[in-house]
């Protein structure tokens, strides 16, 4: 059997801009802290240039106002461009204008800057629930081709129980579609545990990730979606005061998890999300982009 081919993603945001961090750093203080998504950022790229693999990477608006030529960068070694919104708020408390106005912002910035079109999303922190499928919309008529934002299980601040766990056409409340890669999650003894990355990554055991993944490519021959944030690689930053749970997920095993990022990287087969849903036949090949002989192979 070939060997399934992934998609590996970075949402490329600051420490401070998390939303489980949001009630220790109002909103107006973000130009006043420690701007560390650059640095890490280069510590994922290199990690990627070491392996030879391409990923896509989510870039927030505010961040990519601020370092353009990181962005530029990350295009320039041969990754996939894509969007994470603008300011890091939970769709569901945003109004469709709000929202609409911010994606328009975030994917024109990125385009002007990369000089190529900016096709894929995903919203901070998978804020696309039952609430708010209509950014569904918004996104399709923004020119958006695919969405990654649907998490597949149940959480308290995100999530679609029930969803379908397989890549494909999502339909919006117009009855228009979308594709839809959704962040993955395995089923042990009939659950679904989410074995995406970020958090679930650090927090629980390698092993489980890891046989997670393998039951996602072996089992239905699906490609997962990999992702992790760039603070993610920095035990270092600084350490905020939030409650005790907002601490044990933000916090808990970052010494751990370079050294686990390297370990997944020469266990899985990766390339960029837009590469997969071409070579899958989700998405029409771009003119000035096809996937790469190695990802073809594997088809």
């Amino acid at each position: 059997m070939a060997r399934v081919v992934n998609a590996f993603s970075i949402d490329v945001e600051d420490y401070f801009q998390v939303a489980a961090l949001a009630p220790a750093v109002p909103r107006e203080s973000w130009p006043t802290r420690e701007y560390r998504v650059e640095r890490n950022t280069e510590i994922i790229l290199n990690l990627l240039a070491e392996r030879g693999i391409r990923g896509t990477f989510f870039i927030l608006g505010w961040c990519a106002e601020r370092s353009p030529g990181l962005v530029r960068r990350i295009a320039s070694q041969g990754h996939e461009i894509a969007c994470h919104g603008f300011s890091h708020q939970l769709i569901y408390t945003q109004t469709e204008a709000e929202f609409r106005e911010e994606a328009r912002r975030a994917k024109q910035f990125l385009e002007d800057t990369i000089g190529a079109p900016v096709t894929g999303y995903r919203a901070a922190s998978f804020s696309i629930t039952k609430q708010s499928l209509w950014a569904l919309d918004a996104l399709i008529d923004l020119g958006f081709e695919y969405d990654s934002s649907v998490f597949p299980i149940r959480h308290d601040r995100y999530g679609i129980p029930g969803a379908s766990r397989d890549i494909g056409p999502i339909a919006a409340p117009s009855g228009r579609t979308i594709v839809e890669f959704p962040m993955s999650a395995a089923s042990f003894g009939g659950v679904r545990v989410p074995v995406s990355g970020g958090g679930y990554f650090r927090l629980l055991p390698y092993a489980v990730t890891r046989a997670g993944l393998r039951q996602i490519n072996e089992r239905t021959g699906q490609p997962f979606t990999f992702y992790l944030h760039p603070w993610e690689v920095d035990p270092a930053q600084p350490r905020l005061k939030v409650g005790l749970l907002s601490r044990f997920r933000h916090y808990n095993n970052l010494h751990k998890c370079e050294a686990r990022l390297r370990r997944l990287l020469g266990e899985f087969s990766f390339s960029t999300m837009r590469d997969v849903l071409e070579t899958r036949g989700l998405l029409k090949p771009r003119s000035s982009t096809q996937p790469s002989a190695a990802l073809a192979a594997h088809a």
